[in-house]
């Protein structure tokens, strides 16, 4: 191998280090042709774990490696939301069985099929826009802190990575939560989480539910806080939120509730742990 290529080589070997995933379209971006990639994969220094996917031979693929290489590696506007989201946020707990292994991702770009496919404990569920009407951000570790979370995004820093991964902040995933399809098991699992949600800035949750566009994912958001008696809630501002107007019936026979005007289910406090 020429000098040439043998620093080729290591410079990719170093960009990947233990756990780092990229593309074919990364690669081919960086000037690695297929046909080299393909002799790297042959001689024993890359792996293809899935078709699209590369890494080091000795590489852990985890799916922090999966999401960096969306966010950065991709330039996608995908960021780890809702459920994932609080469960990075230490709510796992609260999640209904078996949802915490789902990655939630939320954004303009739409999921490339690679990211399905690896063979990984956790698996990747593109859940559309979100209900928020704030510009695709972009991801990468340039953009400040400030500006993400003027978005209710932040940066997580897993312990393998100095690079963060962006994922939504506990109110954001909150309201995402909330706007999924209302069926009593989710209002049973958002309650549940509500429940726990005692330190969430009133700033932040009025900045997001003016930007929120679904009526639906408000009203729950806010019956089941007033619920909870958070002291946080009364210094959230309503002013200009579009809480929409008339009755929504999110549970069927469920109880109306008198300030919000949504059904919730009449057996809330018999599933409350």
């Amino acid at each position: 191998m020429s000098d040439q290529k043998e620093g080729k080589l290591n410079l990719l070997l170093g960009r990947l280090g233990d756990t780092e995933l990229v593309s074919s379209r990364w690669l081919r971006t960086q000037g690695y042709s297929n046909s080299l990639v393909a002799r790297y994969v042959a001689s024993g220094w890359l792996v293809s774990p899935t078709r699209g996917g590369y890494m080091r031979k000795s590489g852990r693929l985890q799916w922090e490696s999966v999401v960096r290489a969306l966010q950065i590696g991709e330039g996608l506007a995908l960021h780890v939301g809702g459920r994932f989201a609080l469960a990075l946020h230490g709510h796992e707990h609260y999640l209904r069985l078996g949802e915490a292994s789902t990655v939630t991702l939320y954004g303009a770009a739409r999921l490339p099929s690679w990211a399905t496919r690896l063979p990984l404990a956790e698996h990747f569920e593109y859940s559309g826009r979100g209900p928020f009407d704030f510009p695709s951000p972009a991801l990468d570790p340039d953009v400040p802190d400030q500006t993400l979370l003027d978005q209710g995004l932040d940066r997580r820093e897993p312990v393998q990575s100095a690079v963060g991964i962006v994922c939504s902040t506990p109110e954001r995933a909150m309201l995402e939560l909330c706007d999924e399809s209302p069926t009593a098991p989710l209002v049973y699992e958002v309650d549940a989480l509500m429940q726990a949600m005692t330190s969430l800035r009133p700033k932040r949750v009025g900045m997001l539910l003016h930007h929120c566009r679904s009526i639906k994912a408000k009203r729950l958001f806010l019956a089941l806080a007033e619920r909870h008696r958070h002291a946080w809630l009364a210094h959230v501002s309503l002013d200009g939120v579009d809480l929409g107007h008339g009755k929504r019936s999110l549970i069927p026979g469920g109880r109306l509730h008198p300030v919000y005007q949504i059904t919730l289910p009449g057996d809330l406090d018999e599933h409350l742990g």
